[in-house]
């Protein structure tokens, strides 16, 4: 990869970018949400109904990193069932950076769903180095939620449907205030919506496909947010934004 913004030195265009220092944010004491997102030029989430053929190699070895500097991984159902969730399982050299980072061996997953669609025999819960979280309403079937209280730690949030502001609430009651939400379009969206939304890392893949599939937020329309560009990197044709979220733009 090679910085476009802010401007490399003279004659460092193409030097070696340390992804773990560029993407590291250090605000020890509070909860730290982002948002780790993939879209085609022309604003499609998906390609074929997943998100996963977007990207390039260099795409997915910032997801991983990204991953690694997380203490827990925010997914909604949905997109966990699309893309084949498991847990994560870090490389030794990223289990080194979260060593020295001070984290835990793995991050945690903690699937948003209102209906409790999941399986105890999901690979989510049978193929993952730490236990889970199933966040979910009082709205959701207790029997489901009792049989998912064998592999997960089930957190209830909200009455009706899930309250994504509750969620992110218990997670840091548990300790954990690293927050990379990966989606789907509608649980980003209501991230957003709680203004609890700090970074969007959105990767843009340099593809045309029209169409009608999903941007990478989806839900009822809200004050539009303001973001400021902390950086922009490229790999090929491939760019990788970072941006922080300003607020509600007035």
């Amino acid at each position: 990869m090679r910085w476009l913004h802010p401007l490399p030195a003279p004659g460092n265009a193409d030097d070696r970018v340390d992804l773990d220092a560029a993407y590291w944010i250090d605000e020890p004491g509070r909860q730290v949400v982002t948002g780790m997102m993939v879209s085609t030029a022309d604003g499609a989430a998906q390609l074929d109904g997943r998100s996963g053929g977007l990207g390039n190699a260099a795409d997915s070895a910032l997801f991983a990193l990204l991953r690694a500097q997380a203490d827990v991984l925010l997914v909604g159902a949905a997109t966990a069932r699309a893309e084949g969730y498991a847990g994560d399982h870090p490389s030794p050299e990223l289990r080194e950076l979260r060593a020295r980072r001070g984290l835990s061996r793995a991050p945690r997953m903690a699937v948003v769903t209102n209906r409790l669609e999941l399986t105890p025999a999901d690979p989510l819960f049978t193929d993952t180095e730490v236990r889970p979280l199933v966040v979910t309403s009082e709205a959701s079937p207790r029997a489901a939620r009792d049989a998912l209280a064998d592999v997960a730690d089930v957190v209830v949030a909200g009455t009706g449907r899930v309250d994504v502001g509750r969620a992110l609430d218990a997670l840091a009651d548990r300790g954990l205030r690293r927050v990379s939400c990966e989606g789907g379009p509608s649980l980003l969206a209501q991230v957003i919506a709680t203004d609890r939304l700090d970074e969007l890392r959105l990767t843009l893949a340099p593809l045309l496909t029209a169409g009608d599939a999903h941007r990478i937020t989806a839900g009822p329309v809200i004050a539009p947010r303001g973001m400021e560009l902390v950086h922009l990197l490229a790999d090929g044709d491939h760019l990788f934004l970072r941006y922080r979220v300003t607020g509600v733009r007035r």
